[in-house]
């Protein structure tokens, strides 16, 4: 991505151009009526942040392009220095995206992990409190915030007990899709290998029955994982008594555990966008792209959700597919959603929602092309249904709906042990027990919620670093990340309301 400025730098630019094709420029801080760029360029009307400028005519079924991608044609004639809203711009066919590239060197990078028994490495060490169905979430809760700091001085290895509750379990179908999801996401956070153990709480004639989602799942009962069912002990003050019991059990065994240093191949990392604004495009997706490069090369493992992304986009991300046969799985997924979005108004007919709106997009498809920036340039080495357990290494494919706190939850139940998440117009997103890193767009919304994000792009819009600088800075961050520094989602304390299983078809 070559991106030019329209001031020299002994001032600051007002807007930035990300390649040199563009018929557009993307505005970096607010530009009144009026206002003369260095290029002599007059903004014929307000411009806010992360919206775009007209940078010269452009006629009518023109494309309208932005880092050399049409994003829309001009449905009317649009004079340069126009503020470049949705209702200029009628649908475009997505252009074919850049072809994925060699996976580049690296040196050997490391970071602080917890090895578990089955060979996989986590970057937090928690125990849980997992509710079967809704019906549990009381318990669980005041279970695990039972153990608070003071508690668990004793135990300085065991980063939190954490109640992973959700509004399932209850009122849906026994069998199917729905059920067998629900079931798959569970027992794969369960298994996560930020989880040293669990106790799982049920109230014992829900929907999602006990025995046979252990059965079904392979889940057993033993040292580190124990259940408690509330009609068999009694009601909700006896169940948090004795999930506390379960969970005062596993501690001396969850902080027996020490981190050791690991390759950076053994991190899965999750790659998440919230409240994306125009300026994520241009710096902070691909700087994390850069640093999944990074990690792909070291043999780590990157993982691609957010599939409505994939489908504004034309498909034409499936041609960064390693084989035939995981471009057809790819299709499968999208043909799917194709069909689940008929006839609802959804992320799928390409309108902006007024976050998107606000955000600065002029169109779906230039949102969705800016998000997947994120996945770096490497080819997609699998494809997974929603929480399924991955399979790395390299870039893979979980598919899952665009809703943050749905989308994180299968990555965590696919494996994953940290999350990145780029944000333009600021989130207070967190989650487990995968925990999210977060990196801003520009320095404004950096600065303005520092108590919730953790990283700044900023400096490529401003010209004081480049992408591939960014990228090795956001990199290096992961890594700390991974080795236990706290994000601010963490710090702050963010994390319950994240976990949300994928309601699809839920009720009965």
């Amino acid at each position: 991505m070559s991106m030019g400025h329209d001031a020299p730098p002994s001032r600051p630019a007002a807007t930035i151009r990300a390649d040199e094709r563009d018929n557009t420029a993307t505005v970096l801080r607010p530009l009144a009526a009026g206002a003369v760029l260095g290029t002599g360029l007059a903004a014929l009307e307000e411009v806010p942040p992360g919206h775009k400028l007209a940078l010269r005519d452009i006629r009518r079924g023109e494309p309208v392009l932005k880092a050399g991608l049409p994003i829309g044609l001009a449905a009317v004639d649009i004079p340069a220095g126009a503020h470049l809203r949705g209702e200029l711009l009628a649908p475009a066919v997505p252009a074919p995206l850049p072809a994925a590239g060699p996976v580049r060197a690296v040196a050997p990078a490391t970071f602080q992990g917890f090895v578990r028994p089955d060979g996989r490495v986590g970057t937090r060490n928690f125990l849980g409190v997992v509710i079967a169905s809704n019906c549990g979430a009381t318990a669980a809760r005041q279970a695990a915030d039972w153990f608070d700091e003071e508690r668990l001085a004793a135990f300085p290895n065991v980063d939190g007990v954490v109640p992973l509750v959700h509004a399932l379990g209850c009122g849906m179908e026994m069998t199917g899709e729905p059920m067998d999801l629900l079931r798959r996401t569970l027992s794969g956070v369960i298994r996560n290998p930020n989880m040293a153990g669990a106790v799982i709480v049920a109230l014992g004639c829900e929907r999602n029955n006990l025995k046979v989602f252990l059965e079904k799942e392979g889940l057993e009962v033993g040292d580190r994982l124990q259940t408690v069912t509330l009609q068999e002990v009694g009601g909700t003050r006896a169940a948090v008594e004795a999930a506390k019991a379960g969970i005062q059990a596993m501690l001396p065994v969850a902080d027996a555990a020490r981190r050791t240093t690991v390759p950076a191949s053994r991190l899965v990392l999750g790659l998440q966008t919230g409240a994306a604004d125009g300026l994520c495009g241009l710096s902070a997706n691909p700087a994390l792209g850069v640093a999944v490069d990074m990690l792909v090369a070291q043999g780590g493992t990157a993982i691609l959700s957010e599939t409505p992304d994939l489908l504004l986009s034309g498909g034409a991300f499936a041609d960064r597919a390693a084989s035939p046969e995981i471009a057809a799985a790819l299709r499968e997924r999208l043909d799917w959603w194709q069909e689940y979005g008929n006839g609802r108004e959804t992320r799928l007919d390409g309108r902006l929602d007024r976050g998107g709106e606000r955000g600065g997009f002029a169109s779906g498809l230039e949102r969705a092309l800016d998000g997947l920036g994120k996945a770096g340039s490497t080819p997609i080495a699998a494809v997974h249904r929603y929480a399924e357990r991955v399979s790395g290494p390299g870039l893979v494919f979980m598919d899952s709906p665009d809703h943050d706190p749905v989308s994180v939850t299968g990555q965590a139940a696919s494996g994953a042990t940290l999350i990145a998440m780029t944000t333009g117009l600021g989130t207070d997103f967190g989650s487990l027990p995968a925990p999210t890193v977060k990196i801003a767009s520009n320095t404004e919304t950096y600065r303005r919620m520092a108590d919730a994000i953790d990283l700044d792009a900023g400096p490529v819009l401003e010209g004081a670093e480049t992408v591939e600088e960014a990228g090795a800075r956001i990199f290096a961050a992961i890594l700390r990340h991974a080795s236990g520094e706290r994000t601010k989602g963490e710090i702050e304390g963010m994390g319950e309301s994240g976990f949300a299983p994928w309601p699809i078809g839920v009720c009965s």
